[in-house]
C-alpha cells in the first residue's frame, strides 16, 4: 500500500522514533459516564459536562508523558486534548458514542457537527472510527456498513489525513461476547473482518483490531479461567492466521479487559511473531481509576495515575517490543 506524504507525517507523529504506535485511548463517552455514574451512586444523568472534561484531562495529562499519541471524542475531550504531553499525537473520534450501542444491527453514526476537514482543524493526525462488525450478520445490514466506510475513506484521502479503522466483533444472536462460546467464534470474525477492510475500496490506512481470541479461554495463559476454547498453539495460530489476510498496518485495542488479560494477549502476539504494529490502548491502563475518582475526587485519581496508571501503561509498553514499524507494511 502507498501512502500521501500528508498521511505519512501524520503518521509519523501519531508513533514513537521506532515507527511503533504505541497510543493511549480516551474516546469513552456514553460508557465512561455510565461507570462514572455507577461508582458515584448516581443517575447517568448527573454526570456533567466539567466531571467528564476532568477526569480525561486527568488521564491524558498523566498519561501522555508514556504514549506516543492519544485518542480523544470532541465532546468532552478537547481540553484533555490541549493538555496532552507535546510528544503525543492526536487521534480523534469521528462517530457518535459507540461502545454503549446494542441495537439490531450496530449501526454506526457520526457526530452531526464535525467532517473529516473539521477534525484536521482541530489539530488532529488521524480520524477514527468505530464500527460493531461481523462478518455473520445480514448482507443488507453489512452493505450499509461497507457504505459508510468507504465514505469516511475518500474523506479521509481528500483531506489527506489517516483513516484508523476500530471494528468490534458481536453475537448476531446477542449471546454474551464474553462467553466461551463466542470465544469459539471470535478467531473469524477478527480475520474475516481484517479482509474486508483491507480491500483498497475502503482507504483503511490502519487496522484496529481485536486480538483474535480471548486470552482468558486459551489453555495455560496467565489468565486462564477454566474453560477452554483453544490451546496455547491453536490460538497462536489464530493470531498468525488474522495477520496473513492483510498487508495494512494494524496495531491491537484493548476492548475493556484488564491490564493483565491486555498484556497477556501481547505476550501471545509476540509469541505468534504477528507483524503488529502497536496498540491503541484505553480502558486497561485507566478504568480502575475510575471509583477512586468518583468516591475520593480528581487529587485521589491523580496519586493513583502517578502509582498504578504509569505502571500499567508501561506495562503495555514493555509488551511492544516484538512490534514491527508501520511503514515496514507501506511503501
Amino acid at each position: 500500500m502507498s501512502l500521501s506524504a500528508g498521511k505519512r507525517a501524520h503518521l509519523d507523529k501519531l508513533s514513537n522514533a521506532a515507527g511503533i504506535i504505541a497510543a493511549a485511548a480516551m474516546d469513552q463517552r456514553g460508557s465512561l459516564a455510565k461507570s462514572l455514574a455507577a461508582a458515584k451512586g448516581v443517575a447517568q444523568s448527573e454526570i456533567s459536562q466539567a466531571t467528564m472534561e476532568e477526569f480525561k484531562t486527568t488521564v491524558v495529562r498523566t498519561l501522555t508523558p508514556h504514549a506516543s499519541a492519544i485518542l480523544l471524542d470532541t465532546e468532552f475531550g478537547l481540553p484533555a486534548a490541549n493538555a496532552r504531553a507535546s510528544n503525543a499525537g492526536l487521534l480523534l473520534a469521528y462517530e457518535k458514542s459507540g461502545y454503549d450501542n446494542t441495537q439490531p444491527g450496530r449501526l454506526p453514526d457520526l457526530l452531526p457537527d464535525l467532517s473529516v476537514r473539521r477534525i484536521k482543524e482541530l489539530g488532529a493526525d488521524a480520524v477514527k472510527i468505530l464500527i460493531y462488525y461481523t462478518p455473520f450478520d445480514s448482507a443488507e445490514v453489512n452493505t450499509i456498513k461497507h457504505a459508510f466506510i468507504e465514505r469516511i475513506g475518500s474523506e479521509c484521502a481528500d483531506q489527506e489525513i489517516p483513516f484508523f479503522l476500530e471494528f468490534i466483533g458481536y453475537d448476531v444472536d446477542g449471546k454474551d461476547e464474553k462467553g466461551v462460546e463466542f470465544a469459539k467464534l471470535k478467531p473469524q470474525v477478527v480475520l474475516k473482518s481484517m479482509a474486508e477492510f483491507t480491500k483498497p475500496r475502503y482507504k483503511v490506512d490502519v487496522l484496529k483490531v481485536e486480538v483474535p481470541v480471548n486470552a482468558e479461554y486459551v489453555e495455560g495463559s496467565s489468565v486462564y479461567k477454566g474453560a477452554t476454547a483453544y490451546t496455547r498453539a491453536e490460538a497462536l495460530e489464530h493470531y498468525r492466521a488474522a495477520a496473513d489476510v492483510t498487508d495494512l498496518p494494524f496495531i491491537y485495542l484493548s476492548a475493556g479487559v484488564s491490564n493483565d488479560q491486555f498484556t497477556e494477549s501481547l505476550a501471545m502476539a509476540s509469541e505468534a511473531g504477528t507483524p503488529f504494529s502497536g496498540v491503541l490502548c484505553g480502558r486497561a491502563t485507566w478504568k480502575e481509576g475510575i471509583p477512586v475518582y468518583a468516591k475520593q475526587g480528581v487529587a485521589a485519581l491523580q496519586q493513583w495515575l502517578d502509582t498504578e496508571g504509569i505502571k500499567n501503561i508501561n506495562a503495555v509498553n514493555n509488551a511492544l517490543g516484538a512490534a514491527k514499524p508501520w511503514h515496514s507494511r507501506l511503501s
